[in-house]
């Protein structure tokens, strides 16, 4: 066989390709499910911060809370998880626990259920409350790695729970509708993701997210950057 005719037959010989990827529901991005619900759940619960309901309407967003973000979210988590996304399932099913608690509380405060007498409801929405912070603290720390987009949407909760903790000790009307408008921010952040999200499903580029607070400073121009965390391209 001469040079040119193992050329040719180099050349006819068919490459093996990888088969592509079968679209199933173990597939695509959690975030476009959760990212929505719990933007619908931080808007109704702003709004009944702020007054926009009377102050015995405690329970009004309660159905947007319970049958929208607190399912939402736990879909998504499932969802992250069956894809291996740990560390978004994780953040997920910490506010699935948030949003269901939260209707749960109100419901229960409401209707007795819980067999806690009216002289330590306060009380009660205090150690909630007090719960959570600690949880989104340490959540908001635990993921600095992440864009800062991120760390800004999880300190921004952490901050509204404890402003609506020394709120609702103190019985501050005023100091609640502050709570409120923080939590109008987070859900306006949210928003921003929300574009993101969509953007990069829809085939567009994503949006900036910040360089991560906890990665160190960001490499010289030119220079090879580590791959993101796979929160930060899936959320």
């Amino acid at each position: 066989m001469t040079a040119s005719e193992a050329a040719t037959t180099h050349r006819e010989t068919p490459v093996p390709q990888e088969p592509e990827p079968t679209p199933g529901p173990l597939t695509g991005d959690p975030a476009l499910i959760g990212v929505p619900t719990f933007i619908v759940g931080s808007i109704a619960l702003g709004m009944t911060l702020v007054g926009f309901v009377p102050a015995a309407a405690v329970g009004a967003p309660v159905a947007i809370i319970l049958a929208a973000t607190g399912i939402g979210q736990l879909l998504a988590a499932v969802w992250a998880a069956g894809i291996g996304q740990s560390a978004v399932a994780s953040i997920f099913g910490i506010f699935s626990g948030f949003w269901l608690s939260y209707g749960f509380l109100v419901l229960g405060l409401t209707h007795d259920w819980f067999g806690v007498p009216s002289e330590s409801a306060t009380a009660t929405q205090g150690l909630f409350l007090s719960s959570w912070f600690v949880t989104v603290a340490l959540l908001t720390l635990a993921t600095l790695r992440l864009p800062v987009a991120y760390t800004l949407l999880f300190g921004l909760i952490a901050a509204a729970l404890m402003i609506v903790l020394v709120a609702t000790v103190q019985d501050s009307t005023e100091l609640k509708a502050v709570g409120g408008y923080v939590v109008f921010t987070f859900a306006a952040l949210g928003c921003y993701l929300f574009f993101h999200v969509m953007s990069v499903a829809t085939g567009g580029r994503g949006l900036p997210l910040g360089h991560p607070v906890g990665a160190g400073p960001p490499p010289p121009r030119g220079a090879g950057a580590p791959p993101p965390p796979r929160f930060a391209s899936s959320c």
